[in-house]
């Protein structure tokens, strides 16, 4: 059973996908062999692989080494804008230099624009990781997708995804946002046009192409959903500081040798 929405919900029957449709599993963090299969098997087409503290030409050599004829995997950062605690997440498509985490919101929408990158607002409602209905009202315009169904969160969370796409017509996206290989497939973007290339799918975001956001449903579904929200209490505490503090300078610290100084004028830490 699945459900979609484009601005509002309706269940539907038919999980296969439309001919001349793309289903876009949009932010997932995992990829190997098993991901791969597990996406194949649900007819999903594309995948956008965004892992956390991982600069841009490592995920881009990984998304190379796992596409095929299948599976077209498309590489993206999410980046970390402002301070640990106060941190908002971007997810940009079509980054052609690396961007760090852990820079002002404003460098980011900049730098992003400058590279003409597709920019989406992740997760909405999500704590404090997620930009609030002020910072989406603030950049609005630099927006070109705000998600509406992620896989991770409770529905009230999903529902003001919602609200907020509709509030400032910006068109939604969905994701399984997997942290678990279970998870893949579970929620995805079905485009009403054939996307093989990330050049295809950043147009496809920049342009507002139509599309529907869909979701299994059911107790499995349901349970998946539980496991991965389980798994962000590890993710948020511990694991994180464990790599920040523990672990030396992360990757995409703007500090970063790799960065060369470019962002020290507008870093957070």
């Amino acid at each position: 059973m699945t459900n979609h929405d484009d601005t509002t919900s309706k269940d539907v029957t038919a999980p296969s996908p439309s001919h001349g449709s793309t289903r876009v599993d949009m932010h997932v963090k995992l990829l190997d062999e098993r991901v791969v299969s597990r996406a194949k098997a649900r007819d999903i087409d594309v995948l956008v692989y965004a892992p956390h503290f991982t600069r841009l030409p490592a995920i881009r050599r990984k998304a190379a080494a796992f596409s095929d004829d299948e599976l077209l995997v498309v590489p993206a950062r999410e980046v970390f804008t402002g301070t640990w605690r106060q941190r908002r997440h971007l997810l940009a498509l079509g980054l052609s230099e690396p961007v760090p985490d852990f820079v002002t919101m404003e460098a980011a929408f900049a730098t992003f624009a400058r590279q003409e990158a597709a920019v989406l607002v992740p997760h909405p409602g999500l704590f404090n990781v997620s930009l609030d209905r002020e910072d989406v009202r603030a950049h609005a315009d630099e927006i070109h997708a705000l998600e509406t169904h992620n896989g991770k969160l409770f529905p009230s969370q999903n529902r003001l995804g919602r609200e907020l796409s509709a509030e400032f017509g910006i068109p939604g996206f969905g994701s399984s946002y997997a942290h678990l290989r279970g998870s893949i497939g579970e929620v995805w973007t079905e485009f009403d046009r054939e996307i093989t290339s990330e050049a295809e799918l950043v147009a496809a975001l920049r342009e507002g192409a139509p599309r529907r956001v869909i979701h299994r449903t059911g107790l499995g579904h349901r349970v998946r959903s539980a496991l991965e929200f389980a798994h962000l209490g590890y993710e948020n505490t511990w694991g994180k500081v464990d790599r920040l503090f523990l672990s030396g300078m992360e990757p995409t610290h703007p500090g970063h040798i790799a960065y060369d100084g470019k962002f020290d004028d507008v870093r957070e830490y």
